[in-house]
């Protein structure tokens, strides 16, 4: 869940890193989200529910 202006410093090699965007977002759809994660917000409902 990297963003895109992200992935060439995380990748290191600025061309594999072109290489690789041009193929996996070239026919791709971009749904940016906003808010917490759900998988985040179910993990505190989980943490703060008393153990029976």
């Amino acid at each position: 869940q990297m963003p895109v202006d992200h992935w060439h410093e995380l990748i290191g090699d600025p061309t594999l890193a072109d290489a690789i965007l041009d193929r996996l977002i070239h026919n791709a759809h971009r749904v940016p989200l906003k808010g917490e994660s759900l998988r985040k917000k179910q993990a505190k409902l989980a943490k703060s529910e008393p153990k029976s």
